[in-house]
């Protein structure tokens, strides 16, 4: 067993901490950060990277990291993966510390990105630089690739995976990202829900109109936009757009049972979020909905302002999160025909889907790696059960993975879902850095030797 003596992490370890805040200091928002500030993220990266040839590689994009400890001979192979882009940080104004300055805050540290995903990429380095400083190897054969993009979308990854997937080849992904659910035990994520994005927007006249002078003789575009976006659903929450829900299974009576075994406080879950009523769709509960039916959400409408015009043009931001089943070209596609056939007199009316939908991702639950990894967690947290739980959001590259490499992707993150990720004040519990760390080297050598040793995968991702 590793001795993390060195690095233990508490709020008294400043050396340890200081060496984390360097890595969040630079500001890598992948949205709008300069090439040069992108870089810098990139090559802190490569360095810890310095046992394993870390290097940093040029995309199309932002740059990736890679690396590679090859030093394990008839070994399984891991490929990790991570990112350190970050999201903007929003409001300056509503976070208590400055965003890119790690600070201690009693049992937590706060700062973007420390989260998602830095904080977890950090756990991965420290494991793999403890077990060549103590042992001189790794257990098992491990490669690395880590983005600047994931963030926005990962744009340059499949290129880039495609043209590499020989050098990244590997038995297993193991995502750095993608956050537990919850801090009350720990969990593990046998799926993630795919993703496309739409504009919606309805156009009027050539420029904005004085609402006196104009008002009651042309139709506003707002108004017709909002009559759009209102036909999207039904009034019990159901999506109302025609072939939204085909492909997708009926929910069978044992799934639904394991969900309801799940232990869930509706009421806490309202209050925390400040409501007074959850909505959703009809006939499933709050956890049905959230782990296993897909969603239709209006992200943000862009019109005119507070001032008296009529706007020229109004605009809508939809996403859909999509579960397995539905195919993303053909939830646009049934979208688009939707909006379309609502014809309103005085304006136009165009859909403006996005490029690079994401279908959803799921790992069986008695993979190899899942046993494993449940495992690990049960030796880092006894006696409590690890729950097998689905992540609601997206991460795009576990498609991919399985789609180029044929290997599937393991979440491994001790990040924790109400960790404030992509909002202000972020942060994350100092407690789990360790745990992950002991975590981690429990899986590399489950996954190495073993009842769970992994298997070699063939082109087709079968074992």
């Amino acid at each position: 067993m590793l001795s993390f003596d060195s690095t233990d992490v508490d709020s008294t370890d400043a050396a340890y901490l200081d060496e984390l805040a360097e890595y969040v200091a630079v500001p890598s928002v992948s949205r709008d950060a300069t090439a040069e500030t992108m870089r810098t993220a990139a090559e802190w990266l490569a360095a810890q990277l310095s046992f394993a040839d870390g290097r940093v590689v040029a995309t199309a994009g932002h740059p990736v990291v890679r690396g590679e400890w090859l030093g394990a001979p008839g070994a399984p192979t891991i490929l990790v993966y991570g990112h350190y882009d970050v999201q903007p940080t929003g409001d300056l104004a509503e976070w208590r510390t400055p965003p890119f300055e790690l600070r201690v805050d009693g049992d937590v540290i706060r700062g973007r990105g420390v989260t998602d995903d830095k904080g977890p990429v950090f756990i991965v380095l420290k494991t793999a630089q403890a077990f060549i400083e103590q042992e001189g190897a790794l257990p098992l054969n491990v490669k690395f690739l880590f983005e600047g993009e994931e963030e926005i979308g990962s744009p340059h990854l499949p290129a880039y995976l495609r043209e590499h997937a020989d050098e990244l080849a590997a038995d297993l992904v193991i995502s750095a990202d993608g956050a537990m659910w919850r801090p009350s035990e720990p969990s593990l994520s046998i799926a993630s829900k795919g993703l496309v994005t739409l504009d919606v927007e309805v156009s009027g006249a050539g420029t904005d109109l004085h609402s006196g002078r104009y008002g009651g003789t042309v139709a506003n575009p707002v108004h017709a936009l909002s009559e759009i976006l209102a036909g999207l659903h039904t009034a019990d929450g159901r999506v109302a757009v025609d072939g939204f829900y085909d492909g997708i299974p009926e929910l069978s009576d044992e799934r639904r049972a394991a969900i309801a075994a799940v232990p869930f406080d509706e009421d806490r879950y309202r209050d925390d979020l400040g409501l007074d009523a959850l909505f959703g769709e009809a006939g499933y509960s709050t956890l049905e909905r959230l782990w296993e039916r897909p969603t239709l959400e209006i992200n943000g409408v862009l019109a005119g302002g507070k001032y008296t015009v009529i706007p020229h043009v109004a605009t809508a931001h939809i996403s859909c999160r999509l579960v397995p089943g539905q195919r993303p070209e053909r939830v646009l596609q049934a979208i688009t025909d939707h909006v379309l056939a609502q014809k309103i007199p005085g304006v136009r009316v165009a859909v403006r889907p996005d490029e690079g939908g994401v279908p959803a991702y799921t790992i069986p639950a008695d993979h190899p790696a899942i046993r494993a990894a449940t495992e690990a967690l049960a030796h880092v947290y006894p006696g409590q059960d690890v729950l097998l739980a689905v992540i609601a959001g997206t991460l795009p590259a576990t498609a991919l993975f399985e789609e180029v490499l044929g290997a599937k992707t393991l979440f491994f993150s001790f990040s924790t879902a109400d960790e404030n990720l992509h909002a202000p004040n972020e942060f994350m519990r100092i407690s789990r850095l360790r745990e992950g760390m002991r975590a981690w080297e429990r899986l590399w050598r489950l996954l190495a030797d073993g009842p769970h040793r992994l298997a070699p995968v063939r082109g087709d991702g079968t074992r």
